[in-house]
């Protein structure tokens, strides 16, 4: 098995301790695919092939019936590890805030790969392995419930299904299951105890495009979007949490945690998600670099049709308008006109041998009900060798043509800040934080 990446207990102290046993937070630790500190060096290619994948399936997502179920393992960014049935089997499976359901790959699946280039040693789920496994039916509430209303040609003892088609191609489908999670609990004095939960599935039978391929392969996803479907929506309704969860990320060491359940210390100030859109939109009124605001268009932020912000932790780097990406340059760099800069595989990069936090300037976003994020240099640079440093901001407008007018922030800008994602009363907030404590 994988060694586990450390747990961060100065950030589960902070979770919600006087809540009642049964709504007690949950806990999942995760690690990097790609950790981002010191030397990317090959990296380099590896960050911008992901957040090529990852982006065009953000926008395609939309269309999907489920809100973009189990987005392909390749556009995942952080994994964790997990136990399902009984006895409890581990599996490890992408993170994703940009999909909705969990999803393991089945026993049924002849295509599914067994080793993974993480060096991960896979698991297929075999739900007649385990007691407490069961298939959900297509005439069940659950499965009446996703899809609003019982299926055409429904008939007793038919498995629920699900299938999934993305634009390259790339596909997943199988059947809902039914089994037990085990997860961590937050107790009282901070520390862990193990907690488990009746939660229902995708056993993935059949995987296509990417799913196929073993060169970063996890064992499925788990989905931590706003669908009834999700994971952290059946926990909720069953009252094991508050339908709340947090991430705190370093991508310096590649790990951190994900936690489910309330955050009470500290406070963190939110902002309104914008209703009904599939992912976590936001409302961003202006960017001000070195405190000073960029003169830009008034609407150039609005939400609509392929416009507007989202906030996404599995996309690496932060992409912005192509007005707003060069006014954000040309302030960065007003004070540093002697520098050179180099395309590093189409990454905009520079020598500098002082101190990036010492040398350039904060950028800030401002968000609805006064809610900043304060991106430092250390965040919107990164180390790509000796003295190297590449922009970790990208010009959306060069990327895609469907996103050229979306800001997608990725998990550079929201490293070392604990995300509160409340769906409850649907905001989502962040406040600086040391994740690698």
């Amino acid at each position: 098995m994988a060694p586990r990446a450390a747990l961060l207990l100065a950030a589960l102290a902070l979770l919600l301790a006087a809540a009642p046993a049964a709504a007690a937070p949950g806990v999942f630790q995760v690690r990097r695919k790609f950790p981002a500190g010191g030397d990317a060096g090959g990296n380099i290619t590896a960050l911008r092939a992901h957040d090529g994948r990852r982006h065009g399936r953000l926008l395609a997502a939309a269309d999907l019936k489920l809100g973009g179920l189990g987005l392909p393992t390749d556009t995942g960014l952080y994994f964790t590890e997990i136990n399902l049935g009984t006895p409890p089997k581990h599996y490890f499976l992408q993170v994703d805030t940009g999909s909705d359901i969990l999803w393991v790959n089945c026993i049924t699946c002849d295509e599914c790969p067994r080793k993974s280039g993480l060096g991960l040693d896979l698991t297929l789920y075999d739900p007649k392995a385990s007691s407490t496994g069961s298939t959900v039916l297509c005439d069940q509430e659950f499965c009446a419930a996703t899809y609003g209303g019982k299926l055409t040609g429904c008939s007793s003892n038919v498995p629920c299904e699900y299938k999934v088609m993305y634009g390259d191609g790339s596909s997943t489908t199988g059947f809902f299951v039914t089994d037990v999670l085990q997860f961590d609990q937050v107790t009282g004095d901070g520390q862990t105890k193990p907690g488990n939960a009746s939660v229902t599935f995708g056993c993935g039978a059949q995987q296509g495009g990417d799913l196929g391929t073993s060169n970063q392969a996890l064992d499925g996803i788990i989905g931590f979007g706003q669908a009834n479907t999700s994971m952290l929506s059946q926990l909720a309704a069953a009252g094991k949490v508050k339908k709340v969860f947090a991430h705190c990320l370093d991508i310096v060491q590649g790990g951190g945690i994900f936690a489910i359940g309330n955050v009470v210390q500290p406070k963190v100030k939110t902002t309104p998600l914008v209703p009904d859109m599939p992912h976590f939109n936001v409302n961003l009124k202006s960017v001000d670099v070195d405190g000073t605001t960029l003169q830009l268009p008034a609407n150039i932020f609005e939400t609509g049709d392929k416009k507007g912000t989202i906030i996404d932790s599995g996309t690496t780097l932060t992409y912005l308008p192509e007005l707003v990406f060069k006014e954000v340059m040309l302030a960065v760099f007003k004070k540093h006109q002697d520098i050179t800069f180099r395309n590093v595989q189409e990454f905009l990069c520079f020598q500098y041998s002082g101190s990036v936090d010492d040398g350039f300037p904060t950028i800030t976003f401002h968000f609805e009900d006064d809610l900043a994020l304060h991106v430092y240099p250390h965040e919107y640079f990164f180390a790509n060798g000796n003295d190297m440093y590449c922009v970790g901001f990208q010009n959306g407008g060069s990327q895609s043509k469907d996103g050229k007018d979306i800001v997608l922030m990725g998990d550079l800008v929201l490293s070392n800040k604990l995300v509160v994602y409340d769906l409850e009363n649907q905001v989502i907030g962040w406040t600086d934080y040391n994740c690698k404590s």
